[in-house]
């Protein structure tokens, strides 16, 4: 299962599990849509590629809450 990390790690901004717009790589690693485009689609941990992550809603989300912990790192 998914962590659903809160944060873009690159600029920090807020990505909630159940909407759009959160992108990530094999690892997980948590970028928003601005940062992975600045990326080119490549995570600035490992260089694989940040596809879309999926959202999580309902009763979902309530059984396996997201993640809160942050790991916004600063711009790569």
């Amino acid at each position: 299962m998914l962590e659903m990390r809160p944060d873009c790690e690159r600029c920090g901004a807020d990505l909630a599990a159940d909407e759009p717009g959160a992108f990530i790589c094999s690892f997980e690693c948590t970028f928003c849509a601005s940062c992975a485009e600045a990326l080119d689609d490549r995570c600035a941990n490992c260089g694989g590629e940040l596809m879309d992550r999926p959202i999580r809603t309902g009763k979902a989300l309530k059984q396996n809450p997201a993640s809160t912990l942050r790991m916004f790192k600063g711009r790569a």
